[in-house]
């Protein structure tokens, strides 16, 4: 497991290219193996239609990234994955952020794997 979960407001819809997006943040995580078997890797988007931005006067929009991983891995591995991820994001918003006001950002999430529950036969295809 890790998961990828996107949230974005809708205002940006049109400009997001969310598909891409999405390849992009898996591709990162694929990049890593031993860290991410890549039959565990989910991402997704999530279309925001309700939602304030800082005082609510202009059109702002965001994006926001959350990965979710199990409890383990090193402090320097999980550094340099959000590095990668957070510059992908960078990248894939260059243009719409020179053009309108816009927030990016990312966060991890560890959580131990007590109280989490899984079966995934996608693995068996990765051996």
């Amino acid at each position: 497991m890790p998961h990828i979960i996107i949230e974005y407001t809708d205002n940006i819809k049109e400009d997001i290219l969310v598909e891409q997006l999405l390849k992009k943040m898996n591709d990162v995580l694929i990049s890593y193996p031993s860290i991410f078997p890549i039959g565990g890797i989910r991402s997704r988007a999530i279309e925001l239609k309700h939602y304030r931005v800082a005082d609510g006067s202009e059109d702002d929009a965001f994006v926001h990234a959350m990965l979710k991983i199990g409890a383990g891995r090193n402090e320097r591995d999980k550094t340099n994955v959000c590095d990668l991820l957070f510059a992908t994001m960078e990248a894939h918003f260059e243009m719409l952020f020179s053009k309108r006001y816009l927030a990016l950002s990312l966060e991890l999430v560890e959580f131990s794997e007590s109280g989490t529950y899984k079966k995934n036969n996608i693995h068996d295809r990765y051996k």
